[in-house]
């Protein structure tokens, strides 16, 4: 199978899908670290994959997605964005109504 196959089961196979520099445990940098942050205060079920465990994962997943950069966030197969994006989002509010837009829980506010 090919980083590409794998890639793409990843995204269809989980409603929430991050790709990231390490793991949700222990990001090995500041903006995985930033989206995993914002996905555990939502209380939102998430599946990761660390792209430092492979080079073919870590170039696959931007040529997958025509992103540059990593972490790179997926919600019910529709490629989010990246950290300042998932930022932004969550701020506004908007992030937490997506995710229950497309039936995933999430934390109410308050």
């Amino acid at each position: 199978m090919s980083a590409q196959d794998t890639i793409k089961a990843a995204v269809e196979g989980n409603d929430v899908m991050l790709f990231m520099k390490g793991t949700p445990q222990f990001p090995q940098c500041g903006f995985s670290s930033q989206v995993v942050q914002i996905l555990q205060y939502l209380d939102v079920p998430f599946k990761s994959v660390n792209v430092l465990e492979s080079d073919e994962m870590r170039n696959g997943v931007k040529q997958f997605s025509n992103w540059p950069t990593i972490p790179q966030l997926y919600v019910k197969g529709e490629f989010m964005g990246g950290c300042d994006i998932v930022r932004e989002m969550f701020q506004s509010g908007e992030l937490s109504s997506h995710l229950a837009e497309n039936g995933i829980q999430v934390k109410q506010a308050g």
